[in-house]
């Protein structure tokens, strides 16, 4: 049985106040989920204090991005091995936001997730089209691609700890949220890529997550779906009511 996770991406946001004060406020309230693993990726300089926060708390901390090296001259970027070292259990990898805007390819992505794993960090890839490739009809074309190029030459036992986020890019922050059954056809399809590639009993462990102006109003009606396990939610990340009552959406 799969575990759902909820994870908050929170971007390039909060103080440093701000941050501890949420995860404080989320670990609090964490105990009345048992069913469901929870995680909060602030940004790089506030690891420290947000690991502090949620000490001995459920909720695991994760980081927005790494460099694909353990260390070296590489000014600005940082390594797995540092995530590690500030105690952090997940990494996001290949977001639309670093893919469109910072450049990023589905190869330089695929190092990324060898490194993470590598680490011994749990890696929260993404994938997702943009609004003209599903207007074309394009969706699954453009997912396929980008789960053989950044999910490229993982074992099984790889594949098994990693986490997949589907996230349509056109409703990030958007508001527009993918239907629960235009959401269920790319995981459903995902599912299938994997089996292909493994097998049917892998591809019914791996979680895959559904990402894109989540909020309690329509968590669990996504949920409900058989093979969306959980989310990567934004902007409803960053106040402790919206975060713990999308996670109150997941009944499974």
């Amino acid at each position: 049985m799969r575990r759902p996770l909820i994870a908050g991406n929170w971007k390039m946001n909060l103080s440093r106040s701000e941050a501890a004060a949420l995860a404080e406020a989320i670990a609090k309230q964490v105990d009345q989920y048992p069913a469901v693993d929870i995680a909060v990726c602030p940004p790089f300089v506030y690891l420290e204090v947000v690991s502090r926060a949620i000490a001995g708390s459920r909720v695991a901390l994760g980081a927005q991005n790494l460099y694909p090296e353990p260390s070296g001259a590489f000014t600005g970027e940082i390594s797995p091995l540092m995530l590690c070292d500030l105690g952090c259990r997940y990494v996001i990898l290949g977001h639309s936001e670093r893919r469109q805007w910072l450049g990023e390819t589905d190869g330089f992505i695929n190092k990324k997730v060898h490194a993470a794993l590598k680490a011994g960090l749990q890696p929260i890839v993404c994938l997702g089209e943009q609004l003209a490739e599903r207007e074309a009809g394009l969706t699954l074309e453009v997912i396929r691609r980008q789960f053989e190029g950044s999910l490229a030459s993982l074992t099984a036992e790889q594949m098994l700890q990693t986490v997949i986020a589907y996230e349509p890019v056109w409703a990030i922050g958007t508001g527009r949220v993918a239907t629960p059954h235009q959401a269920e056809e790319v995981h459903l399809e995902l599912r299938k890529l994997i089996a292909q590639r493994y097998n049917p009993e892998i591809a019914q462990q791996v979680v895959i997550q559904y990402g894109g102006s989540v909020k309690p109003d329509n968590a669990q009606e996504l949920f409900a779906q058989p093979d969306i396990d959980g989310a990567l939610v934004g902007g409803a990340s960053l106040k402790a009511d919206q975060f713990l009552g999308i996670v109150a959406g997941m009944k499974k």
